[in-house]
């Protein structure tokens, strides 16, 4: 029978924050897939596991995949972790747990930590429902068409961010949604020197663009409150449609159908409207 995949969520800093699951599925596994390894080797030390430890990354090649599924088709258990937080979040990992699906491998959750929501639930905003970026590109189309997703949505934002990009970040995102747009940037979450900022776009930008971050940040952005409304272009007016038609030339008749063909009116509602003019 085929091993078993184990997805754990490890802490994002304070090492209390493991769960007795978490620790005893490391504990237990015969491998370890980390982000990086070196960050991981700690961890392992501290719960006492020998497990092999492999590095998996999102440059890792075919043959680090192959290998993790090598040992997980000979019934080895095999755990996947990143180096905070929960895997596949922003990582690498989704593509191992796919795989590993495709060849029917058990996969289960060892769950804890998640910078998302833990960062949510210290913002201040509203998190009953939310939308989760990740990282945004660092510049291009796709960095501004995200930043506009974020300035219409109804709902908060959330984005990670490196530390010395985080300034530049918040003065785009203070551009694309407003100054005055309500916001909150976490760092550090659970460690020493833990922060969590509130203010609008703009204070934040400068306080950051003085002070820079430093550790894991987590960005968050109030939604606008209300669904994002289409740009529609405005509805014709039939009036003034059948003045243009008729100062062509054309005949009442033959204005009041094409009236009724452009605007989806029937004949009657056409003709009445052009007779009246």
């Amino acid at each position: 029978m085929a091993g078993t995949l184990y997805v754990v969520a490890t802490p994002l800093g304070n090492l209390e924050d493991l769960s007795p699951r978490a620790a005893a599925t490391l504990t237990r596994a015969a491998a370890v897939a980390a982000e990086d390894t070196r960050h991981t080797k700690p961890l392992l030390a501290h719960v006492g596991s020998r497990a092999e430890l492999i590095s998996f990354h999102a440059h890792s090649s075919d043959a680090a995949l192959r290998r993790i599924l090598h040992l997980l088709a000979s019934g080895k258990d095999v755990a996947l972790v990143t180096d905070a937080g929960t895997p596949t979040v922003s990582d690498p990992g989704a593509v191992l747990v796919a795989a590993a699906r495709e060849r029917d491998i058990p996969v289960i959750t060892v769950p804890g930590p998640t910078a998302v929501a833990a960062a949510l639930s210290v913002s201040g905003l509203g998190a009953d429902r939310y939308l989760f970026l990740g990282f945004v590109p660092r510049k291009g189309a796709e960095r501004r068409r995200l930043l506009d997703v974020v300035a219409k949505s109804e709902w908060t934002a959330v984005l990670f961010e490196a530390p010395p990009r985080v300034a530049e970040l918040l003065a785009d995102l203070a551009a694309a949604c407003g100054a005055a747009r309500p916001a909150a940037v976490a760092r550090e979450l659970t460690k020493l020197f833990e922060e969590t900022r509130a203010g609008t776009l703009a204070e934040l930008a400068g306080y950051y663009a003085e002070a820079p971050a430093r550790g894991e940040v987590t960005v968050m952005v109030a939604g606008t409150g209300k669904p994002a409304r289409e740009d529609r272009a405005p509805s014709p007016d039939p009036e003034a449609r059948a003045r243009a038609l008729l100062a062509q030339g054309m005949t009442r008749r033959d204005v009041a159908e094409q009236l009724a063909a452009e605007m989806g009116i029937t004949r009657n509602t056409a003709y009445r409207l052009v007779n009246e003019l």
